[in-house]
């Protein structure tokens, strides 16, 4: 029975079977249209690619809908500054997925600890209490 079960792979391991293609000129042009789209949804899909340029990452941002912004706020790959333009955002939403974000720089985190939100403290309480864990 050993013989034929399954082998389970690491992360890693399957990753190396199966590479990301390569980031294309062709597939930031894309993401350029995405973040240019009328509809909300479809930009949100630009502000959670983790190929989405830093300047597209600033306008979308200070986009009017909060789903977008949010969808920045909670990106690992959006820049530190980005991030932290997002802590002073209107929408707890916001805030709140900017608070469990594991990559918000360390003085936004600790501006989100002070948040008028109780939501969003509790947030920034429960991610430090996963690092401490």
């Amino acid at each position: 029975m050993r013989d034929h079960a399954p082998v389970l792979l690491t992360s890693e391991e399957a990753a190396t079977l199966h590479p990301a293609p390569p980031v294309t000129a062709s597939k930031i042009r894309r993401l350029r249209l995405l973040a240019a789209d009328a509809n909300p949804k479809i930009r949100e899909s630009a502000a959670s690619s983790y190929h989405t340029p830093e300047d597209l990452f600033v306008t979308l941002a200070q986009d009017a809908d909060e789903g977008v912004r949010a969808c920045v706020a909670r990106n690992e790959t959006a820049p530190c500054d980005v991030l932290r333009s997002l802590a002073d955002d209107p929408s707890e939403r916001v805030r709140g997925f900017l608070a469990v974000n594991f990559f918000v720089p360390a003085d936004v985190m600790e501006r989100l600890a002070d948040d008028p939100s109780e939501t969003v403290r509790g947030l920034v309480t429960w991610k430090g209490a996963l690092a401490t864990a």
